[in-house]
């Protein structure tokens, strides 16, 4: 099969990649940071094919999907995992341009993607969507704001791809993880702050990209008239939290 996937430079997209190329697809990676697709490329052998993209450029996303059905062949899945979280203050303190690139990464560039691919898939009858979601868009925490939002929004636009989609054999999932380490996701939302995101994790036994790459695999390997909708991972050492309650003495 031909996968396309976004955010493919690093962390979950990066091992993702490499899963399915050694799963013995034909994997169209794309990111921003072309050099680092390079080198993944150089890593992974003939069957990925590194291709720069900013999933926020709108006639960019539609140009690249028009050359990799002309030039790879038709895509068969599509995998959204472009996204970030920008800080963790409190709504009222928030900086807007974080708030407006989180939106534009997370949501438009989910937009984008699906609204390209889509139509090549409904034209042959078959197709996989997998966009990855978070448990941060079902369970609010302190200073998730924005970024739970649009992870909110991607469950609930997968859903909505399914209803709309019945019928065409198009299988449409969103993958929701929680806690995960060795990636970058906690240094870009702490600005670089290194040590405070390193003491994100101490202690614990968290996900790992691995274990995303290894749910993507199996999820892409099912029979073609199983839709997986949503699937939820959190590691052990993590669950959904009480309700915070604000005393005050009377």
């Amino acid at each position: 099969m031909i996968v396309l996937i976004t955010g493919a430079s690093a962390g979950f997209g990066e091992v993702i990649a490499q899963r399915l190329c050694a799963d013995g697809h034909t994997v169209v990676a794309t990111a921003r940071r072309a050099d680092k697709l390079r080198t993944l490329a150089a890593r992974s052998g003939p069957g990925l094919v590194p291709m720069a993209l900013d999933v926020c450029a709108r006639q960019d996303v539609f140009a690249l999907v028009e050359q990799v059905t002309r030039e790879v062949g038709p895509i068969d899945v599509l995998i959204n995992n472009a996204g970030l979280a920008l800080g963790l203050g409190p709504a009222h303190e928030a900086d807007l341009d974080e708030w407006e690139t989180m939106v534009d990464t997370n949501i438009k560039g989910v937009l984008y993607c699906t609204r390209a691919a889509l139509p090549g898939m409904v034209a042959r009858n078959s197709g996989t969507i997998i966009n990855m979601g978070s448990v941060a868009g079902t369970y609010p925490y302190p200073g998730a704001n924005v970024y739970g939002s649009t992870k909110a929004f991607v469950h609930q636009f997968s859903l909505n791809l399914r209803a709309d989609l019945v019928g065409k054999n198009i299988r449409v999932t969103s993958i929701e993880p929680g806690l995960c380490s060795g990636t970058e996701f906690s240094v870009t939302r702490l600005h670089g702050d290194v040590e405070r995101a390193a003491g994100i994790y101490a202690g614990t036994q968290a996900l790992t990209a691995t274990d995303i790459a290894d749910t993507v695999s199996w999820l892409v390997s099912r029979p073609a008239h199983v839709n997986i909708n949503t699937i939820e991972m959190m590691p052990t050492c993590q669950a959904s939290g009480n309700f915070a309650i604000v005393r005050h003495a009377t």
